[in-house]
Formats: structure tokens, sequence, C-alpha cells
């Protein structure tokens, strides 16, 4: 059966294209030379330059309203893509035709967790990049239909005084998360193991917000391919399609929530909340189990929790969340069904606009009423505290 009227879908993971305003508006007028500007390159592609380097937009970013045959990954003009890209009024619209209430949009531009700026030269340039994200993500993003989107900020990650400090800024102006590196090391930060970012912890704790962990966000890429030439010292070009790292672009998200059953920071932060972005959820109940397995053997002669089990700590601080995945709708029971989330993934290629609601509907025909409310809002809705 469809949808019932009275569910409303959720997106816990929308995307946005940012228009060059975003922070020609909002920086500091010292900084704007050196901040984020839109050029056209020798090509006639719209491209983003900052502190003199280029960063071109990928096709499979803004391919809503193209047919699978038109995806590429060449950098898009504005004039390619549908307004509701880079418009939120626009994009009000579009969840309209797609039958989406509301949806938590990520950034592009800046990385899916700040990365861009992360590794940005001039720190104080890059702070004030995060600062004017997150001011027009709340501001003006959000607040053309407040209704209509779950208000997301990024953090300045290279230094964790201003990560606490941009975090309960942001919880204060009303986000509702707050994105961070799917894995802080490949940034060249302490792992999710270390104390270090414990007064982080706490103000996601105190604020009562979810940490969004989407992946990709770490900067890392996965597929032997992809992630050996990030690594190799001597550098090389992957000679596999990149096929082979979007089929595993979830695995990411697999290692970090492994890595956080077993780094002791759950048990320090009781009311932590983690929510496993654009990662699928049909391998939740595999992790569970082989997690559980490894800690009934290995827990005495390392550093680890000797009394808490990794499912327990799953089921109680995670929410999965997926796009498409009816492997792990099958086994909710086992996930947990107040456990998760919906994603569309609007403008990026994986969404199935503007026919979300019809396939998701039809996915979830054999679910019963109560539990498919749950999934496709009433999870998002409790988590994001993002009442009706």
């Amino acid at each position: 059966m469809p949808l019932q009227d009275h569910m409303q879908i959720i997106s816990v993971d929308d995307h946005l294209i940012e228009h060059p305003k975003v922070f020609t508006d909002r920086l500091p007028k010292k900084f704007i030379d050196q901040g984020p500007q839109i050029i056209e390159n020798e090509q006639g592609h719209h491209v983003w330059k900052m502190e003199g380097e280029i960063y071109p937009y990928i096709g499979l970013n803004a391919v809503a309203g193209k047919t699978p045959e038109e995806f590429g990954m060449e950098p898009l003009r504005y004039e390619d893509m549908i307004p509701g890209c880079y418009d939120p009024i626009a994009r009000v619209k579009d969840m309209d035709t797609d039958g989406v209430q509301a949806a938590c949009c990520f950034p592009s531009f800046p990385g899916f967790g700040g990365g861009v700026f992360h590794r940005g030269k001039d720190k104080a340039l890059m702070l004030e990049c995060v600062k004017a994200w997150n001011d027009f993500s709340i501001d003006e993003w959000c607040g053309s239909a407040p209704e209509r989107y779950v208000p997301l900020s990024i953090l300045p990650t290279w230094d964790v005084d201003l990560c606490v400090a941009e975090a309960r800024r942001t919880a204060e102006k009303g986000a509702r998360t707050i994105s961070f590196p799917d894995s802080p090391i490949p940034l060249g930060l302490p792992s999710f193991a270390s104390d270090k970012w414990g007064p982080l912890w706490d103000v996601f704790e105190e604020y009562d917000i979810p940490v969004s962990l989407h992946f990709g966000s770490g900067s890392f890429v996965p597929g032997f391919p992809y992630s050996a030439s990030a690594l190799s010292p001597v550098p090389f070009t992957p000679d596999g399609p990149y096929a082979v790292a979007i089929a595993s672009f979830a695995t990411n998200l697999m290692w970090s929530a492994t890595e956080w059953l077993f780094s002791g920071q759950l048990q320090k932060h009781p009311n932590l909340k983690i929510m496993l972005s654009e990662g699928g959820i049909g391998w939740i109940p595999y992790i569970a189990e082989r997690a559980d397995y490894t800690w009934e053997r290995h827990r005495y002669y390392q550093d680890i929790d000797r009394t808490t089990r990794p499912s327990d700590l799953l089921k109680k601080h995670f929410w999965g969340c997926y796009i498409d995945d009816n492997f792990g709708i099958e086994n909710r029971h086992k996930i947990g069904v107040d456990r998760i989330c919906l994603e569309v993934d609007y403008p990026h290629s994986d969404s199935n606009w503007p026919n979300s609601r019809k396939i998701v509907a039809d996915s979830l025909v054999n679910v019963p009423d109560d539990e498919a409310h749950r999934i496709v809002e009433l999870n998002a809705r409790e988590v994001f505290n993002f009442p009706r």
C-alpha cells in the first residue's frame, strides 16, 4: 500500500550546492580576495577558487532531473543544474514534487564535514569560512522555510577549542545536528578513541543534538585502488573504475562505527547520539555480531571495556541512515526499527527524485504502518528534536 497521508517523509541526508554569495556576502572584507569565489575556467565551467587553488564541482553532485545516461564526473555550470540545487525556495517546490516534507542538507564545496576548510592554509580565513557557511545554512537556507529544513552546521576541525565554541554557537542558533568527519585520522587528527575530543562530545550531549558522520567526510575513499592511491608513498592513478568506490562508500561508516564501539568514549559520553549518514543499514547486524564475537575473545588482554557488549552500545548510540537498502529493511528488527532513518540524497546521483515517495512506499509495502511511520518520519523527528 502507499505511505499513509499522515506520514511525512524526512530526509536526513540531502545536499545543497552553494551559491558564491554564501561567502562573499558574509566574510570580513579583508578575506574576500582569498576566500571562496566562483570563476569560469578555460572550458567555460563554473569552478570554485580559494587561496589561489581551484576546486571543480563534480557532476554527480547535481544531477537531479537527469537520467543515469546523462550522469558524468565533469564540472558543471549553474545553468546546467535545476534551481533546486542551490535555491532554497526552489528546493521546497522540488520537495513538494517528490513528496518530501523536510530535509537536512549537507555542504558541497566545503566537503560533507568541512574538509576543504580543514586543509586550507590561512586558518583565520578558514574559521571565517566555517562561520559563514553555518550562518548561511541556519539563517538563510533553513530560515527560508523553517518547517522544511533541519539546520546543520560544520566545525573548524583543526582546533578542538574552536570546535567547542562553534558547536555551542550554532547550537544556540538552532542547529539540530553537526557534521563531523567520519574519521579524523586521515585529516591528521586524533582518532575517536582520543580523550582530546571529550569537550566537544560534551557539547553534543549538553544540547542533545546528534553527531552526523557522513561517509567520505574524513577524505578517505574506500576500495583498494583508491585507498591505496591515497596511502601510497609513490603517487599513482587508480586504474579501476570509480564504480568500485561508489559501491563501497558505506564501508567507511562500518569502520567508523566499529572504532567508536571499542573506543571507550561511549561509556564516558552515555548520552551521545551518532548518525551514520549515507551509510546504509544492511551491514549493521553483521557488525554487531562480529564486534561481540571479537569482544568475547579479545577483551581480556586489550585496553577495552570488559563489561559492556559492543552490540548494546550500537543499539543505544547509533542511528543508521539509508537511501535504498531492501536487505536492511527485511532485517529491520535486528537493527532496531527505532534506529533507522530515511535519506533522499537530492540532488546527488543516488537520489530517486522526483519519485522518492512512490519508491519508498513500494520498498515498505510489507512493513506495518507503525514501523514505516517510524522509519520515514518519527525517528528523524525525535533524534533531531524537530517537531511538526
